[in-house]
């Protein structure tokens, strides 16, 4: 066992890339959001218009507006998770508020004799995605450690870092690990460090389970303008302002899966705390072309999301190696004065294209005489396109590791086509609506390809609702319920077999829009 060396803790220029792939599906594998009409139909509404959700979808949709309106959205979604993971399943779930879009329209008549009939203006606040969750995995594992990854960090071009830097460089990962016996030295014959172990006992079999905690979102503040020329061509732009903030709290624990006392490893406890805040801005483009009253065909184009995010996170560790160490635990804030650790870097959504049909029962210009319609759209999402940067170009370490980073996107990642389709019938004042949505699988099969599992994920949103309306006033109520597959690493190896975590949810949504028109 090595002798502990007293040293004054020092706060490195290491930094935790906690940067992976699955953070770039998670903040661009979004399904559109908007008001509870919206909503209810699918999400088709690429060509319908009419609603304070063009804003975020197609802004040509604002032209179509000749009065104005004001709407709020409330909401609120509870999510459950059932996983699977080397055979076998745990379930868990999570609740939470939601809201839509909260807004305004002013619809602004033409005052001149012109084929430009009337422009809109919109401004609004939405929630379009939502990370409240909380997933929970387990299973036997006797092929690999989450410690091993610990192991790989010690290792540079595969000689081992000394142990000052072990104890230091590594404050929110492998140096937890060295202090608390996890990982110990491997000596040569002049007592110099020549490698690292651990001590989980991954021959005997290990019991692992992991708790993940996620909460926060994405709020688009957003402004855009919309015209109408000859109740024929109907275009226009949004420009949107994005905030994100998302928290993650990770608790794994290993457990020897044998009731022996004397193999110098009972359990360990790694608990990982981030926190991302990002500001980013995008612009939503769009045209509407309307042949005949019955019929409208439109396209959208939206560019993508430019982000400056700033990463905040801890991590503790507790392990008990028994006849070893005995029970020893470590926090990264001893290792860093007591800051957290703090990293600034850039990040780019995919862009995507839409086209959409929508035919209208009944249309005529008396917009009550309408009888309803259906309405269909067609999205290509190129996941490809999604890109961290380091914030400082200058620096080379942070440039290799966002190059790999991107390699690695681009390697797991494809073009995703995603369908939706939804229609309402009108019986006067009454709506009632229906829905679907279908978002393509984001992944290649080749994702993390040393990994044994294939990753697969989709998203299927079933929806339907209601609508009144009557003398300047309208109330809409949605329920989406959203059938997700998706994946989940616990762990990455470069030197060892690791498995997936296959994610199954479903995800209910109920959404109200109140709306006034003045």
């Amino acid at each position: 066992m090595r002798a502990i060396v007293t040293l004054g803790f020092i706060l490195t220029s290491s930094v935790l890339f906690a940067q992976e792939p699955a953070d770039a599906i998670r903040y661009s594998w979004l399904t559109p959001q908007g008001t509870a009409r919206a909503q209810s139909i699918g999400g088709a509404v690429t060509a319908l218009g009419g609603d304070i959700t063009a804003l975020y979808t197609n802004p040509a949709g604002l032209g179509m507006y000749k009065t104005s309106e004001f709407i709020l959205s409330p909401g609120f979604s509870f999510a459950n998770n059932k996983t699977s993971y080397r055979g076998s399943s745990a379930t868990d779930s999570k609740n939470g508020f939601n809201y839509g879009p909260v807004g305004v329209v002013w619809g602004i008549p033409s005052t001149r004799n012109s084929n430009w009939k009337n422009v809109s203006v919109g401004i609004a606040i939405s929630k379009t995605a939502n990370f409240n969750n909380r997933v929970l995995l387990q299973g036997n594992n006797n092929q690999s450690s989450f410690s091993e990854k610990y192991l790989e960090t010690l290792y540079n071009n595969g000689n081992p870092v000394d142990m000052v830097s072990a104890e230091n460089d590594f404050p929110s990962s492998a140096s937890l690990a060295y202090w608390t016996y996890l990982v110990d030295t491997i000596a040569d014959a002049d007592g110099n460090v020549a490698g690292y172990f651990s001590n989980a006992s991954v021959g005997t079999g290990l019991k692992q389970r992991q708790v993940i905690n996620t909460s926060g979102g994405i709020s688009d503040f957003s402004i855009g303008l919309g015209a109408n020329y000859n109740d024929v061509f109907y275009i226009g732009g949004s420009l949107n302002i994005s905030t994100l903030t998302f928290t993650r709290t990770s608790t794994f624990r290993e457990e020897d899966a044998t009731s022996a006392t004397d193999n110098y490893f009972n359990y360990f406890e790694a608990e990982e705390y981030l926190r991302t805040n990002g500001v980013g801005a995008s612009l939503k483009l769009g045209i509407i072309f309307k042949p005949v009253d019955a019929l409208r065909v439109g396209l959208s184009f939206h560019t993508p999301s430019w982000y400056s995010f700033k990463d905040t996170y801890t991590g503790s560790l507790t392990a008990d190696t028994e006849n070893y160490a005995g029970v020893q635990s470590k926090e990264s804030t001893e290792l860093t004065d007591g800051y957290p650790g703090e990293y600034n870097y850039r990040y780019r959504t995919p862009m995507r294209i839409g086209v959409g049909l929508a035919y209208l029962f009944g249309a005529q210009g008396d917009v009550k005489a309408q009888k309803g319609f259906i309405s269909a759209d067609v999205e290509y999402v190129s996941y490809k396109g999604a890109a961290f940067n380091a914030q400082d170009n200058s620096n080379a370490d942070d440039k290799a590791y966002f190059s790999d980073l991107n390699k690695t996107i681009d390697n797991v990642t494809k073009g995703a086509v995603n369908l939706r389709i939804g229609g309402e019938l009108k019986f006067e004042t009454l709506m009632v609506r229906a829905g679907f949505g279908y978002y393509g699988n984001p992944y290649t099969n080749n994702y993390f390809g040393n990994a044994a599992d294939a990753t697969k994920g989709s998203r299927m949103n079933i929806s339907g609702g209601l609508g009144w309306r009557n003398k300047g006033m309208f109330v809409d109520l949605a329920y989406i319920h959203q059938i997700i597959k998706d994946a989940y690493y616990p762990y990455r190896l470069v030197d060892n077999e690791f498995n997936v975590a296959k994610v199954n949810s479903t995800v209910g949504n109920v959404l109200l829009t109140v709306g006034f028109k003045f």
